[in-house]
């Protein structure tokens, strides 16, 4: 860590350097007592882990690594599952729905797993969490909370809450609706009948001891709650926690706003402190509607790394956090050439931009200088017009005309990026491509680029440019988007297309006329 790395990072205006400096306000120059700094980030394993649980452990660790160019005191990365948490509904993207809908009530780590693969549900979405957080090289300690309650690691603050049940119903109870209120408790008891979370009210009968007591069907139990006895309504287990553990940061999604600031009012009733941390937006569907576990209507981390490099999902995750996104397979084209359009631009910034630069966070700092000489969209509006049953030695032989000694070994990243084009292009450009006839005036417009392009001597991707932009203007497009749109539309069969010039490079420009004779058959 250089000193001036660290003067650069203690200014920073970057989002992970903000919310870097709220933690290092919080220790007030010294290290806390626990020896560390504790970022935390919670998952409820009720269904299936979508990109936006991977959301938030990248985030937390960009700003985890904001904070170490700050600081020196050491710092964890606790990755909490609720997994404790009893089976609400079932999800709709899983199998065995039967077999799920007769647990319901039952706490995740204790439901069998319907995909029959590990001990239980939660089992199988812990492993999928991990499996996806591991595959991103994170830094990070999974926990438990059935673990956590069992092993008897909560039972001082269990205590601590029976010891002040009053004060903590009295910031929740305000907060429900009335029908709500008559069977509120912070304490849910694991019946010792059914095995089932209980939402029922309780009464305290010894704090110290953990005991509670409550009815069941009619029938009064002592229960106590110590040991993996009862688990906490989830606001007073947040807070629970964030004590217990020491928590100093933890960011959360806006949808749980109010439930943050009630956390926090308990965490203080508790003896504790809310941690620091930063309230994003969520990620949304194609539709605009939230991203949702239990409807598997987001967008899963295989799925981006089927279509695009693993940087790409970082860099897409990086941008404005505080911004409303949309999150499906149609945003990753644009990601990607963003991603490598910043990257390129890393190695000359001063050190204020660097730190600046999304691809700084992507990669710890240590970003690749190595160039890509072709864009993704490129990439995928050349296996457009070669079709669904392009190759990838038939896309090196393309470049090797735009690339002098393009090759695999050479270019590895590129080679990588053609297989997500391809990939790309085979699930959802090529059934969607139809090329139309073009208009009297788009006719001629084309013939003029045929016979240009045919006695033209300098094939550059600049001097195609031209020669396309003086072809529209001369066929008198007052708006030359109608032009290139029109290309677009009767060449590649798309909407939306790459800089024309660029594009005939790369395909050829025997290759390119032989479009425009189709075009004009």
């Amino acid at each position: 860590m250089t000193d001036e790395l660290r003067a650069a990072a203690l200014v920073s205006k970057a989002w992970p350097y903000e919310e870097a400096r709220k933690v290092l306000a919080r220790l007030r120059g010294e290290t806390p007592a626990k020896g560390h700094v504790l970022f935390e980030t919670g998952y409820g394993p009720s269904g299936l882990p979508h990109i936006g649980t991977f959301n938030e452990v990248l985030r937390t660790t960009m700003i985890r690594r904001a904070f170490a160019e700050m600081s020196d005191v050491p710092t964890r990365l606790l990755a909490f599952s609720d997994d404790m948490d009893g089976l609400r509904k079932v999800p709709d993207n899983v199998p065995n729905q039967a077999m799920l809908t007769a647990h319901l009530g039952e706490p995740l780590s204790r439901i069998p797993d319907p995909f029959g693969k590990f001990e239980s549900f939660a089992h199988h979405n812990n492993a999928m969490l991990r499996m996806f957080l591991d595959r991103f090289g994170f830094e990070y300690e999974f926990a438990s909370s059935t673990d956590y309650y069992t092993s008897g690691r909560f039972d001082d603050q269990l205590r601590n809450v029976l010891a002040n049940y009053q004060a903590i119903m009295d910031i929740m109870l305000p907060t429900l609706r009335e029908e709500r209120r008559r069977t509120y408790s912070p304490v849910l008891p694991i019946s010792p009948v059914s095995g089932k979370v209980l939402q029922v009210p309780i009464e305290v009968v010894d704090a110290a001891a953990g005991l509670i007591r409550f009815e069941e069907d009619g029938t009064a139990h002592e229960h106590c709650i110590l040991s993996g006895g009862a688990k906490l309504q989830w606001k007073v287990d947040w807070a629970m926690r964030w004590v217990a553990l020491d928590v100093d940061y933890e960011m959360y999604g806006k949808d749980l706003t109010d439930s943050g600031v009630q956390s926090g009012r308990i965490a203080k009733v508790l003896g504790g402190r809310k941690p620091e941390g930063l309230i994003y937006e969520m990620f949304l569907d194609e539709k605009g509607e939230k991203i949702s576990k239990s409807k598997g209507n987001g967008l899963a981390l295989e799925d981006w790394l089927t279509y695009a490099p693993q940087e790409s999902v970082g860099f897409y995750a990086y941008r404005e956090p505080k911004s409303a996104k949309q999150l499906h397979v149609g945003v990753i084209p644009r990601a990607v050439d963003e991603y490598f359009q910043f990257r390129a631009n890393y190695a000359d910034q001063p050190l204020d931009k660097k730190l600046g630069n999304p691809v700084h966070h992507v990669h710890g700092g240590k970003v690749p200088d190595t160039a890509m000489p072709v864009t993704f969209g490129l990439l995928l509006n050349l296996v457009g017009v070669m079709g669904a049953d392009a190759d990838r030695a038939q896309v090196w032989a393309y470049l090797g005309n735009y690339v002098p000694g393009a090759s695999a070994d050479k270019y590895p990243e590129v080679d990588n990026l053609i297989g997500h084009a391809l990939a790309y292009n085979r699930d959802f450009v090529a059934p969607t491509l139809s090329r139309r006839k073009p208009d009297a005036r788009e006719a001629a417009a084309l013939r003029d680029l045929d016979a240009r392009l045919a006695a033209l001597a300098d094939t550059s991707a600049e001097a195609i440019q031209n020669e396309v932009y003086a072809v529209g203007k001369e066929a008198g497009f007052e708006n030359l988007r109608d032009w290139f749109a029109a290309l677009y539309e009767t060449l590649l069969g798309s909407s939306q297309g790459p800089r024309m010039g660029s594009f005939i490079a790369l395909y050829g420009v025997a290759n390119t006329r032989r479009l425009i004779a189709e075009a004009l058959a």
